[in-house]
């Protein structure tokens, strides 16, 4: 049952999910599935994520369609693809307690992994074969739980592309994989009437949250930026593995 603390947090986690992904192109899923996965389940928060992730995604693309540079991306764009079908299968076959805590996780290394790139480490091997690997685990992620951004944007990170290259090869990787998903849980019925119910609490901060990152993002210098979107993002792993850790 839909409850108003349910429709609360959810509305929540949609506002500040999509700040984030109007700031850094990214992030609905890493932000929003740490709040979300406190009221809804895991299969419904996948779906959620999937469709306020690209709903963002189109509202801000044309600002940064400039930097996208499709034959830097195309690997891990095809790649991508072929791992959306393989994260949306293994959706059933996930125990939510081990789930929150494994998302948990990754937003706590991605974090750090983007701390570490900003030390000056770069990564000049694998070509375009390393490209298509993180692409395809961004795929499966992205099928999993609408989380295709975080291996991609830490291999950015770690390549040591700029501020502008980093978000065109990311958001136009998000978009395209998160579409790709979006039709598979269409297809395969995924898209139920409780989440249809739990989407409408979600877009109008969903919207609203991207046009604010989007605008904010024009005027943070490269330093504050990522500075709020490490911060916004090591907070969400806490609060995820906090109860599996210490219990509720």
């Amino acid at each position: 049952m839909i409850t108003t603390a349910t429709i609360i947090i959810v509305a929540a986690g949609a506002l500040l999910g999509g700040f984030v992904s109007g700031l850094a192109g990214f992030g609905t899923g890493l932000v929003a599935l740490g709040i979300w996965l406190h009221a809804v389940s895991p299969a419904q928060a996948a779906s959620l994520v999937i469709i306020c992730s690209v709903v963002a995604q189109m509202q801000t693309i044309p600002a940064i369609w400039h930097a996208i540079d499709f034959r830097r991306i195309w690997p891990m764009l095809a790649a991508g693809v072929l791992g959306v079908p393989l994260g949306v299968k293994l959706l059933d076959h996930i125990n939510p307690g081990s789930f929150r805590l494994g998302i948990g996780l990754l937003l706590i290394i991605f974090s750090a992994t983007m701390l570490i790139g900003r030390t000056g480490l770069k990564i000049h091997w694998g070509g375009r074969t390393a490209d298509a690997a993180i692409g395809l685990g961004g795929g499966i992620l992205g099928g999993l739980a609408g989380l295709s951004g975080p291996l991609p944007t830490m291999w950015a990170t770690l390549r040591g592309w700029s501020k502008d290259q980093r978000r065109g090869v990311f958001q136009a990787y998000n978009l395209t994989v998160l579409t790709v998903a979006l039709l598979t849980h269409v297809a395969e019925g995924r898209i139920t009437r409780d989440v249809g119910w739990l989407l409408l609490a979600a877009l109008p901060g969903t919207l609203s949250g991207a046009w604010l990152g989007a605008h904010a993002y024009r005027r943070l210098s490269d330093h504050h930026f990522h500075q709020v979107v490490l911060g916004l993002l090591g907070v969400s792993g806490i609060t995820l593995i906090w109860p599996s850790i210490f219990g509720k």
